[in-house]
């Protein structure tokens, strides 16, 4: 009899498969978008002709989750990004964050997301010290969404001061920490991203430091790709230069070619380790359109730059002084399946029973459960789907079954299986 209910257990288990999906997020500062200043105008930033850039740019890497400096406050303007150049061929797959500001700036950041795997569940403000630094937070669209069962990423978006001189460094410094007091304050255990234009000229600047380095604080980041040293004009370090695309400049971009690492993307210890179902895909960090073979030099110029296509490098270079910056990460589909601990801390039934099965249940936490009874034929007596809430329920049935031995069966969305036998007596 033994050997019967063990086939049965096996018979009905549940295969588990471990799918994942990959994300692409890019960050990029696109240089006074829509925005016009007495160096940047329709002449040397016209931004028809950055719309077309930007689209080619775009489709090279098609990131799930794009985030950008230097856009202009209009919404109007912002709006035009998504649908000009994101959202091409009357496409409505991607939408944009709501907009707030609080900092009295002329230029902002935003993001812009693949909403046929990624929803925005909310959007802050850390600090407005200068300029804001924005917090979006995303959820993915996992198979398990209407029962809460989904994945979060939280991507703080940052322009930090400009200038290379003590009091702009520590400017620089008192915007990072800000923020992250922000996050100290939300306390919350999740996935974290912080990327953006960050403008320092060292790994040991503080700003940088407070991000890498700082036991303070109940968040820290690690750098992907763990370059620490004196960045600016320094050749040791010409594979890592984000900006500036320009050896010359045309009025609105810097000047000096790549000499200068100011664009990045930082992942929490969450992210780096797949605590939470978001893992960073090793060696997916990479500056589109970087080489280092243009070491203070223009990114198109000789020799040919081969690490993108060359009518991308030409966007990058028309485009902004500044290079994109991109990351991928692996995302569970299901993010429950890959939780191996139960939430059933007991199961029991009136055993025997007549007509009335009553089954109480100790679930630890809130949780989606399959409950099936099987005659030994392996034959489908009930068959449902039921959802606990932590602490004790009782779930009754009456049940009109010929008197035999059956197979009471709870499976967890995690496809743990606990079994029992059931006795039913007439």
């Amino acid at each position: 009899m033994n050997n019967i209910f063990l086939a049965l257990v096996l018979y009905f288990s549940i295969t588990i498969s471990y799918s994942q999906d990959t994300l692409s997020i890019m960050h990029y500062n696109i240089l006074n978008y829509g925005n016009n200043t007495g160096f940047c105008s329709q002449e040397n930033n016209n931004i028809d002709i950055k719309d077309e850039y930007i689209r080619m740019i775009f489709n090279h890497i098609k990131p799930d989750i794009f985030t950008v400096n230097e856009i202009s406050n209009s919404q109007d303007i912002q709006r035009r990004m998504l649908d000009e150049n994101i959202n091409q061929d009357g496409s409505n797959k991607y939408e944009m964050a709501n907009f707030m500001k609080i900092a009295d700036s002329y230029i902002v950041n935003q993001m812009y997301f693949n909403s046929s795997k990624l929803g925005l569940h909310s959007h802050s403000i850390a600090q407005s010290y200068i300029r804001d630094i924005d917090v979006y937070k995303l959820y993915y669209k996992s198979d398990d969404i209407e029962y809460g069962d989904t994945a979060f990423i939280t991507c703080l978006v940052a322009h930090l001061k400009a200038g290379n001189s003590t009091e702009n460094a520590n400017k620089r410094s008192l915007m990072v920490g800000n923020a992250l007091d922000y996050l100290d304050d939300i306390a919350l255990d999740d996935n974290y991203i912080f990327m953006g234009d960050f403008n320092t000229y060292k790994s040991s600047e503080a700003a940088y430091q407070l991000l890498i380095n700082n036991q303070n604080n109940s968040v820290q980041f690690i750098d992907p790709i763990d370059t620490p040293g004196n960045w600016n004009n320094n050749y040791d370090y010409r594979f890592v230069h984000t900006q500036s695309t320009h050896s010359s400049s045309n009025g609105c971009a810097a000047s000096g070619g790549m000499d200068d690492r100011f664009d990045f993307i930082l992942i929490s210890d969450n992210v780096r380790d797949g605590n939470k179902y978001i893992q960073y895909l090793n060696d997916s960090y990479i500056a589109i359109g970087q080489d280092g073979l243009h070491f203070n030099s223009s990114i198109n110029s000789s020799p040919e730059n081969q690490s993108a296509p060359a009518e991308v490098i030409e966007a990058l270079y028309g485009n902004s002084d500044h290079l994109p910056v991109v990351v991928k990460v692996t995302v569970d589909k299901n993010p429950s399946s890959i939780n191996y601990e139960t939430v059933i801390d007991g199961f029991i039934f009136n055993n025997p029973m007549a007509n009335d099965l009553s089954i109480k249940i100790t679930s630890t936490d809130q949780n989606r459960i399959g409950i099936s009874i099987y005659n030994m034929l392996g034959n489908v007596v009930i068959k449902e789907t039921k959802f606990l809430t932590p602490g004790e329920q009782i779930i009754k049935y009456r049940l009109d079954i010929p008197s035999g031995i059956y197979m009471v069966v709870l499976t967890e969305d995690t496809g743990l299986i606990t079994s029992k036998k059931l006795i039913v007596t007439r």
